[in-house]
């Protein structure tokens, strides 16, 4: 298959992909242009940060987050990764993540913030899930990784936080929400969510790219990532929202950044006003972080560890 950028200028270069709810073949440097292209778009759609502003990076180690971190770069915004250690052992994962990270950061000359879980807390994510008595790693992962990314912005002066969730992501979280009715995550779920009451501002600029592009950006620009999954995956059932929706995608190209985008234009709107009049935020007793109880989820947890010790 040839680029078909190439093509119309007379050329015959190979493409390195097909995208195809876009019909689109391109080759290497077109595709790179492209995605980085619409990387931009979506920041300037959606007002999500200026050349002005620091942006921190929330960076795992995996290829859509480095893949994000790389692209903000070249595009010239002045960025921070920020990686939280969990202390997993199975696969060496926490290990191997972490240096993937300083591989980019000394690749790109860009700095790395790193929050170690054990050093800083004393226990590991999964010390924390077990004494916390949640079988759902997952779940506990996502409410300490929320809480540390707004925490080290606050700290060391960062408005925003860029997070290199996909349209894979997206739209898998959309379906799972609508699914339950999750109003409270239908509401928040947004490519921006504003700075307030002592949040910072998190925004997704890869919100219409899918997997297969942010993957296939990360191989031609070769940025190397962890091609591992977390060894706890297993317990998140995202994947079988991903499963359903790439069988629609399947049969239907497209289907996936249709119901992404119309969820925003005509759904969103509406579970948003109902969020913002049960919505009320107050600082933790402990921390001091914005929350909408007394005491903050990442508090209780520590407190009940420290009470079974």
């Amino acid at each position: 298959m040839l680029c078909r950028i190439c093509k119309s200028k007379g050329e015959r270069k190979k493409a390195v992909i097909f995208i195809r709810h876009h019909r689109l073949a391109l080759c290497k440097e077109h595709f790179v242009e492209w995605f980085e292209r619409q990387t931009e778009k979506t920041i300037k759609k959606f007002k999500m940060f200026s050349k002005r502003e620091k942006v921190l990076v929330a960076v795992s180690g995996g290829k859509d987050s480095l893949s994000l971190w790389f692209a903000l770069h070249r595009l010239g915004y002045e960025t921070y990764g920020f990686h939280v250690s969990l202390g997993i052992k199975g696969w060496d994962y926490s290990e191997r993540s972490l240096e993937m990270c300083r591989k980019l950061s000394e690749r790109i000359g860009r700095p790395l913030i790193v929050f170690d879980l054990k050093e800083e807390f004393g226990y590991t994510i999964e010390e924390i899930a077990k004494g916390t008595g949640r079988r759902d790693v997952c779940s506990v992962c996502g409410t300490f990784k929320r809480y540390l990314m707004n925490k080290v912005a606050r700290e060391h002066g960062f408005k925003v936080v860029a997070t290199g969730h996909n349209l894979d992501d997206e739209s898998a979280l959309l379906l799972s929400n609508t699914i339950r009715w999750e109003i409270g995550y239908l509401g928040r779920q947004a490519p921006v969510l504003p700075e307030e009451g002592g949040f910072a501002r998190k925004v997704k600029p890869f919100c219409f790219l899918t997997e297969k592009e942010t993957v296939s950006y990360a191989i031609v620009n070769n940025i190397e990532f962890l091609k591992s999954g977390c060894p706890n995956a297993k317990e998140a059932t995202s994947a079988t929202f991903k499963r359903a929706l790439a069988l629609i995608e399947h049969e239907m190209p497209g289907t996936k950044l249709r119901f992404y985008k119309e969820f925003l234009k005509k759904a969103r709107p509406l579970f948003e006003r109902e969020v913002k009049r049960e919505l009320q935020l107050n600082e933790c007793q402990v921390c001091g972080m914005p929350t909408t109880a007394p005491v903050c989820a990442v508090c209780k947890a520590l407190e009940r560890l420290r009470e079974r010790c």
